[in-house]
């Protein structure tokens, strides 16, 4: 017998048929024997309809009672998903956030979690029964509903298998695992039997869509083993795990690309101590996340060039907060462009072989596309491209380091010494 700890996301429980249908996988699973917490999201569409109807209502609504409508997708979810349990003749109960113990921070719309109170869900589970739980939400120290931001039903299920020391926590999707890049923009693309944590954290944070960023960081912390599964088929699945000698010849794993960002450059500026700190803290205060960052000469003595990125929708905002800046300092004209796209390779080998970047920008050289910045990591390296070449570049590089047929997606190069 096992603890086990599932998810299903929102277009695993879009409808009844589609409810009744994960109900009956779970009441199969639990007459095998398993204890089973499922964690679930809002039906598909559900949260966006709410926003939507939210804004009906007032321009700008409080985030306080924007969290406890948002949290009522879940609820609505959970309490259909026990209903369809208990049909199939196994004891079920739906919780809250709040009922399950999960207690977070007060920061409305991005609440992180600081602990939860597992004794009421382990005493479900010692009766029997299945414990359904509503992810993406929790509750303040005052009692007040709050929610952990979009992808949050990951972080719930991830934190409660920490929280409780399951054995393994599933999170069902609509696709059959992490792939060495996006099978819809490349048929060719590898579903991966494992990867380790590390590389998973850097895909989600790169535009990997298959695990919210911060499961990834609790699973990571807490050594929880992820299967990432889908609920439409049997398919095995992929396990995100701790490293191993294994992984570690595996040169690149996976490609991933991100349209969702913004290029901002402020030329000119004086190349002084406390110039970035000046340009940097007026987007920061506006709760605006930079990305990558280059800063290179600008062709004039004293002066510097500052390039970064910000999310695609603060991008006009953020464009604002530095033309004004620019004029403070005495900087020169402000660029931006929102048509760009980045493009990242990952693997745990880069941190022992060399020639993967002199690989990566010949490859997209010999496509005529232009790296207008990069960025590196021990294990990651990421262009920033014109956005109109972003399904070709993950082509191009799926083909180059071989990932389609090259067992794990190794590659022969040079290993420093």
């Amino acid at each position: 017998m096992a603890l086990v700890v599932q998810k299903y996301g929102g277009t695993s429980v879009a409808n009844p048929e589609r409810i009744k249908a994960v109900a009956a996988k779970t009441v199969a699973r639990r007459r095998k024997g398993d204890d089973l917490v499922v964690v679930l999201s809002a039906r598909a569409g559900e949260t966006d309809r709410l926003i939507a109807l939210a804004h009906e209502v007032s321009l700008s609504p409080d985030a306080r009672e924007m969290d406890v409508l948002l949290a009522t997708g879940e609820q609505t979810t959970v309490a259909l998903f026990s209903m369809a349990v208990r049909n199939l003749g196994v004891e079920a109960i739906s919780m809250t956030g709040y009922q399950a113990g999960i207690n977070t921070d007060r920061s409305y719309g991005q609440a992180r979690i600081n602990g939860i109170e597992t004794r009421p869900i382990m005493e479900k589970l010692h009766e029997g029964r299945v414990v359904v739980v509503a992810g993406f939400q929790g509750y303040d120290d005052e009692g007040n509903i709050t929610t952990l931001g979009r992808g949050g039903s990951d972080t719930t299920a991830v934190a409660l298998a920490a929280a409780l020391g399951a054995d393994v926590c599933e999170i069902y999707t609509d696709v059959e695992g992490v792939f060495t890049a996006d099978p819809n923009v490349y048929s060719k693309a590898r579903k991966l039997d494992r990867i380790s944590y590390e590389e998973m954290f850097e895909m989600a944070s790169m535009g990997a869509k298959v695990l919210h960023l911060r499961s990834v960081e609790f699973g990571m912390k807490y050594h929880v083993p992820i299967m990432v599964l889908s609920s439409f088929t049997d398919a095995p699945g992929t396990l995100v795990t701790k490293e191993d000698e294994e992984m570690e010849k595996v040169v690149v794993s996976g490609i991933t690309y991100n349209k969702n960002e913004g290029r901002i450059t402020i030329t000119n500026v004086p190349d002084q101590p406390g110039m970035a700190a000046r340009v940097f803290r007026p987007i920061s205060d506006a709760g605006i996340n930079v990305d990558l960052i280059v800063q290179s000469g600008a062709g004039i003595p004293g002066r510097a060039d500052i390039s970064f990125t910000v999310p695609k929708t603060a991008h006009k905002k953020a464009m604002e907060i530095v033309e004004a800046v620019a004029r403070e300092i005495d900087a020169g004209p402000v660029h931006g462009n929102a048509s760009i796209a980045k493009i990242s390779i990952i693997g745990l080998g880069m941190r022992n072989h060399s020639g993967v970047a002199a690989k990566m920008f010949d490859s997209l050289a010999r496509e005529n596309i232009n790296l207008k910045m990069i960025s590196t990591s021990e294990i990651k390296i990421s262009c920033i491209i014109e956005e109109k070449y972003a399904e070709l570049a993950v082509r191009v590089l799926h083909d180059a380091f071989e990932l389609e047929t090259a067992p794990h997606g190794r590659i022969e190069v040079q290993e420093e010494a």
